[in-house]
């Protein structure tokens, strides 16, 4: 992946480093809380907690959140890169949508970027990093425990730097949809494998390959074997690949984010021509 041309964002909160504790119990800040108030309908951030197949308990839990002890002596870290790495996709992702919104004469407001270790809190509730990445539509943060890149090439088996990319790029897309309105919408039933958090995940997917279309015309980022890594990668998150391996059967009734081929095409949808109104998973008749 070529990223000489990408800009790191400024839109970036750097947590690396702080330590948190206390904060877990008490308040019941739950699984109720999937379906929210203030418009937002869907709160993507307990199903993006399972994005990676686990369980969003783990993701929020208890109370106002961890309250902020110390902050180690800033200095160079191993992880400096795939820092610097998230930063610049974070900001290719800015200067791809904002026109492309633009275009559709919706004002563009950009995520902030928030990298964390272990646990922080969030306009969601407390994260946690056994979660995998996610989206708060409550504060429009992405989170992501940069430890989460060894953990995508070695469990889920999907290398690369366009792996990364791509995840990166589907918390994004979760983004779009906040400020589009998408998460309002609750097409298909309210569980499965035709649900509502089903079809809301593989638009993220398509607007991920929306911007991978745009980012490669207007700073050339894809090289040999980079779309088979964001294939790869979409392909080793989908509900019955995790849950084969997990559990070993598949159960459509509890899918959240898609099958793995479903998870491919809508990402391959995006990516071929770029267009946003390509990806309008709640009206497609099938998935």
């Amino acid at each position: 992946m070529r990223l000489d041309d990408l800009r790191p964002s400024d839109n970036v909160e750097d947590r690396r480093g702080e330590g948190y504790g206390g904060g877990f119990g008490g308040g019941g800040f739950g699984p109720r809380m999937v379906f929210g108030g203030g418009g937002l309908g869907l709160v993507v951030v307990l199903v993006l907690s399972l994005f990676f197949g686990v369980d969003p308990s783990q993701l929020l839990n208890g109370g106002p959140g961890p309250m902020p002890q110390t902050r180690q002596e800033a200095g160079p870290r191993g992880d400096d890169a795939d820092y610097d790495f998230a930063r610049r996709i974070i900001g290719s992702a800015e200067d791809v949508w904002s026109p492309l919104l633009r275009q559709h004469g919706v004002n563009f407001t950009p995520a902030t970027f928030t990298a964390y270790d272990a646990v922080t809190p969030t306009g969601c509730g407390t994260g946690q990093s056994s979660a995998g990445p996610f989206y708060c539509p409550g504060d429009a943060h992405i989170y992501l425990d940069l430890t989460f890149f060894s953990e995508l090439s070695q469990r889920f088996g999907a290398p690369g730097q366009f792996a990364r990319a791509y995840v990166i790029a589907h918390e994004y897309g979760h983004h779009i949809q906040n400020i589009l309105g998408a998460m309002d919408r609750r097409g298909g039933p309210s569980r499965g494998a035709d649900s509502g958090s089903v079809r809301t995940e593989l638009q993220a997917d398509c607007y991920a390959g929306v911007w991978a279309y745009h980012a490669n015309q207007q700073f050339a980022i894809l090289q040999s074997g980079d779309v088979e890594g964001g294939l790869r990668a979409a392909s080793s998150v989908g509900d019955d690949t995790l849950q084969k391996e997990g559990q070993g059967y598949i159960v459509p009734d509890s899918f959240t984010h898609g099958s793995s081929a479903q998870r491919v095409r809508w990402f391959e949808r995006g990516l071929n021509g770029g267009r946003i109104e390509a990806c309008d998973t709640f009206s497609a008749p099938s998935l």
